[in-house]
């Protein structure tokens, strides 16, 4: 089996360390082995950044595009394989593998039209006489840290804004899911990427993740993943005088009004809260429904999960995958147990066995719940929800925005009077009307408020924020 290496300085560099890529829809298929750095290869590829950076930011933004642009095109060219990938080491559906990789090709092609359109401001001074500027400058050495439930656009929407806007990047992809990583250095590589200006080092994040925070060449940190792990870094990164970006956990919420329609709004239950295996910061894991609705949503939502395929997530019938690995399924029954002992009626939720050994698991509704119950409380990333039945709209809104998370939050109802004072009233980043709570495009900011985000905003033209820094020159004739 063939062994990828980390990608430093533009080598491929090999490691005393490797480690099996295995695929949750079959524990006897190996992806591959992919190395596992330690802290002084983390640290190598910090310095080949930092030597990178005089000279990369100072390069023509043509240069940027175009090898941005020809890495979109490739991921795009190559999307099926891609996604394949996606799908065995991840274990979504090979459909939502595919969709991703897509996605991945949209946002390097998008950042390279970026490069090419770098603002600025020219404004007169108060002072007779004197012309301000104001421009936009790379911050320096990027790392960043990606999670493993998107394998490769996630890794597309912070690496390609890096790059775009002059940092160089020191990139360190989950443990779980190298491989795509991997396949994004390899393509970066391939459009002839100078010496040093990105770099992969694969490994844990307590030992790569820790070596970047703490050297004192990284300029500034993006991250996806845990809470604790995030509010951990942002400690570590203030203390540092390091500029943060954080995409934490989520408990979104998706009310149902009495005037909903239904089928549109068990469809956004079903694709929101159990798609990709409800591996999703933005899933719908608390179901908001009026009183007047309540039991014919609940009756609607039994029929149509049973009708759902869990299954290998590279069979075409298969609406589900797996759960990520072992630990992650482990999680998903404990909250299971949980929401019995907390009172609520369970429908689904069990260990499901395939043709093939897996971490195959049947999708959970809670019903009977209410919002104090730790099911409603913590995220469980798994394909679980909980249906909350209150009495009005009112009440339903008071709700949705009782929680310590804000990334995502959604509506079904017909009234555009409600509609309207939801999208301005959801404490929320990102706010959803007759839609699933998963699901945002490429080319607009991502993020959330209180818990779940911290920094500015990913994605779109937003990324500038965090990417760059703002310098205001003053002059004299």
């Amino acid at each position: 089996m063939s062994k990828h290496h980390n990608y430093i300085a533009g080598e491929w560099t090999s490691s005393d360390e490797y480690q099996q890529n295995i695929n949750p829809s079959n524990l006897s298929d190996v992806v591959g082995e992919y190395a596992r750095a330690d802290a002084a290869a983390a640290q190598r590829a910090v310095d080949a950044a930092a030597e990178a950076f005089a000279a990369w930011q100072h390069a023509g933004i043509q240069q940027r595009a175009d090898i941005l642009d020809k890495v979109g095109s490739a991921i795009i060219a190559r999307k099926e394989e891609l996604g394949r990938l996606l799908s065995r080491e991840e274990g979504k559906t090979l459909a939502e593998g595919i969709g991703e990789a897509n996605r991945a090709g949209q946002i390097f092609k998008f950042f390279a039209g970026e490069a090419l359109r770098i603002q600025g401001e020219k404004l007169a001074s108060v002072r007779p006489g004197i012309e301000i500027e104001l421009t936009r400058e790379p911050i320096g050495v990027v790392g960043i840290i990606t999670p493993w439930n998107f394998p490769i656009a996630i890794p597309a929407w912070k690496i390609a804004p890096a790059l775009a806007f002059g940092n160089c990047v020191v990139f360190k992809p989950a443990d779980l899911v190298p491989g795509c990583g991997w396949a994004i250095a390899e393509l970066l590589h391939e459009a002839g990427i100078p010496k040093g200006v990105f770099n992969l080092v694969m490994g844990r994040g307590s030992v790569v993740g820790q070596a970047m925070i703490r050297s004192p060449h990284v300029q500034a940190i993006t991250f996806t993943g845990s809470v604790d792990t995030g509010r951990s870094i942002a400690v570590q990164c203030a203390q540092a005088g390091k500029k943060v970006q954080l995409e934490m956990g989520g408990k979104n919420p998706l009310v149902v009004l009495d005037d909903a329609d239904l089928k549109v709004a068990v469809n956004c239950a079903i694709q929101g809260a159990f798609y990709s295996t409800g591996q999703r910061c933005t899933a719908s894991s608390r179901l908001i429904v009026t009183e007047g609705i309540h039991d014919a949503f609940v009756a609607a939502m039994k029929e149509a999960m049973a009708k759902l395929v869990v299954g290998d997530a590279l069979q075409p019938a298969t609406q589900i995958g797996p759960a990520v690995d072992a630990s992650q399924l482990e999680q998903d029954l404990r909250y299971t147990q949980i929401a019995g002992e907390e009172g609520a009626e369970i429908i689904g939720g069990q260990p499901v066995e395939r043709d093939t050994k897996g971490y195959f698991l049947e999708p959970a509704l809670f019903v009977g719940t209410h919002n104090g119950m730790r099911i409603n409380r913590e995220e469980i990333f798994g394909p679980s929800a909980s249906v909350i039945q209150v009495k009005d709209y009112d009440e339903a809104l008071t709700v949705a925005n009782d929680t310590e998370f804000g990334l995502c939050s959604g509506i079904c109802t017909q009234s555009l009077k409600y509609a309207s004072h939801f999208k301005r009233n959801a404490q929320a980043g990102m706010v959803m009307v007759n839609l699933p709570t998963a699901g945002v495009d490429y080319h607009v900011p991502f993020g959330g408020r209180k818990g779940s985000s911290y920094g500015p905003r990913e994605q779109g033209r937003y990324a500038a924020e965090f990417y760059t820094s703002v310098k205001t020159a003053y002059v004299a004739p």
